[in-house]
C-alpha cells in the first residue's frame, strides 16, 4: 500500500472512528438498568457540563437521573474511552517494537504483572490512598515487561517464541502469587480481587478517569514523537542504527512508557486482554504499519471497541453485568489462535 493511499485510507478512517466513537459514547451514556432515554441522557449532559440550568424542569430530566448520568455513566464512559485508547495504543507499540503482531500487554504477562502489583496494596496494604495501588500496578507492569524483554532478547534480536514462553511464564507465576493474596484476604479485598481478575468498568470513579486521561495524554504524544523511530526499526535493529535511531533508549523508552499507560489501566479497571492485540492489527490491515497513522487510528478503535463492549456487560444478562473483560477476552482468544495458524510455519 503506497504512503498517498494509505493517507486517504486515514483520513476516511478517521471521520468515520470520530462518528463511531461520537455514537459509542452516546449509547454508554444512555444504557443502564435506569431507562432514560439517549435524548433525555445527552440533555442531562449538557445540562451536568455547561450548568445552565438551576432549575429542575419535570419535563426533562428528574434529580435522580441527572445524578446517575454525571456521576456514575459518564465518568465510566470516560474510562472505557481512556482504557480502551490506552491499551491499544500499547499493543500497537509492543508488536512494532518486538516486530511481531503477536506481542501484547496481556499475553506477554504485562496485565498480570501490573494486577499482582496492585494486589499487593488492595490486601497487604488495606486503607492506602488509591494512588498507591496504582504505582503498585505500574511498577508490577515495568518490572514484568523488562523481564520477558531480557528473557526474549538476545544478541541475535528478540524471539517470538521466548517472548510467548517467558510470558506464559511470568503470566503463571504472577496469578499465584494472586492466588496466595486471594487466600489471605478478607471478605472485601477478595471481592475487589475477584472483579480485577476479571476486568470491569462499573467501580469508575473520577479520580482514575483523569488519571487514566493523564496518562493517555502522555503516552500519545510521547508515542507521537517516536512514530518515525518505530517505522524505522521496523526495518531492523541494524537499519535503524544506520538511520540514526538509539535504539537502546527507544526501546526502554517505550517499554517503560506501555508499562505506564497499562498498569494505570489495571489499576482503574483490572485485567482487560486482548484489546491491544486485536485492534492494532486489524488497523494495520486497513492502513500499513506506518505508526503515524496506526497509533491514532488504534487509539480510536480501542476505545470504541471497549466502550461497545462495556455497553454488551451492562445489557446481555440484565439487571446484573457481566465482566467487560470476560467479553473482550471472548472476542480477542479466537483472534488470537488465528494469528497462531497464520504464522504456524514461522513458529515451529
Amino acid at each position: 500500500m503506497s504512503f498517498h493511499s494509505s493517507i486517504n485510507s486515514y483520513s476516511s478512517l478517521r471521520n468515520l472512528g470520530l462518528l463511531a466513537l461520537l455514537l459509542t459514547c452516546g449509547l454508554s451514556i444512555s444504557t443502564g438498568p435506569l431507562a432514560i432515554g439517549f435524548i433525555n441522557s445527552l440533555k442531562g449532559l449538557v445540562i451536568g457540563l455547561v450548568n445552565t440550568v438551576t432549575a429542575w424542569d419535570p419535563g426533562t430530566l428528574a434529580p435522580h437521573e441527572q445524578l446517575i448520568i454525571n456521576n456514575v455513566r459518564l465518568p465510566r464512559t470516560l474510562l472505557a474511552l481512556c482504557v480502551g485508547a490506552t491499551l491499544a495504543q500499547c499493543g500497537a507499540v509492543m508488536q512494532g517494537l518486538f516486530r511481531n503482531p503477536l506481542a501484547d500487554p496481556g499475553i506477554i504477562g504485562v496485565s498480570a504483572g501490573a494486577a499482582f502489583g496492585a494486589a499487593i496494596f488492595i490486601v497487604l496494604f488495606a486503607g492506602a490512598p488509591e494512588y498507591a495501588v496504582a504505582i503498585g500496578a505500574f511498577l508490577g507492569g515495568l518490572a514484568t515487561t523488562l523481564l520477558v524483554y531480557r528473557v526474549a532478547t538476545s544478541s541475535s534480536g528478540t524471539s517470538v517464541v521466548m517472548l510467548l514462553l517467558a510470558g506464559v511464564a511470568v503470566a503463571a507465576l504472577f496469578g499465584a502469587g494472586i492466588g496466595v493474596l486471594t487466600y489471605i484476604a478478607n471478605d472485601m479485598a477478595l471481592r475487589d480481587l475477584s472483579l480485577w481478575q476479571m476486568g470491569s468498568i462499573a467501580g469508575a470513579k473520577w479520580h482514575f478517569v483523569w488519571l487514566s486521561a493523564a496518562a493517555l495524554v502522555v503516552i500519545s504524544w510521547q508515542f507521537h514523537r517516536s512514530a518515525k523511530a518505530l517505522n524505522a526499526l521496523l526495518l531492523g535493529e541494524a537499519e535503524a542504527r544506520h538511520l540514526g535511531v538509539d535504539v537502546e533508549r527507544l526501546k526502554y523508552r517505550m517499554i517503560f512508557l506501555c508499562a505506564l499507560g497499562v498498569g494505570i489501566a489495571v489499576a482503574g479497571t483490572g485485567i482487560i486482554g486482548f484489546i491491544g492485540l486485536v485492534v492494532p492489527h486489524i488497523v494495520r490491515m486497513m492502513v500499513g504499519p506506518d505508526h503515524r497513522l496506526l497509533l491514532p487510528l488504534s487509539a480510536l478503535l480501542g476505545a470504541v471497541l471497549l466502550l461497545i463492549a462495556d455497553v454488551g456487560a451492562r445489557t446481555l444478562m440484565p439487571p446484573s453485568e457481566v465482566p467487560v473483560g470476560l467479553l473482550t477476552a471472548l472476542l480477542g482468544a479466537p483472534f488470537f489462535i488465528y494469528l497462531l495458524l497464520k504464522q504456524r510455519q514461522r513458529l515451529f
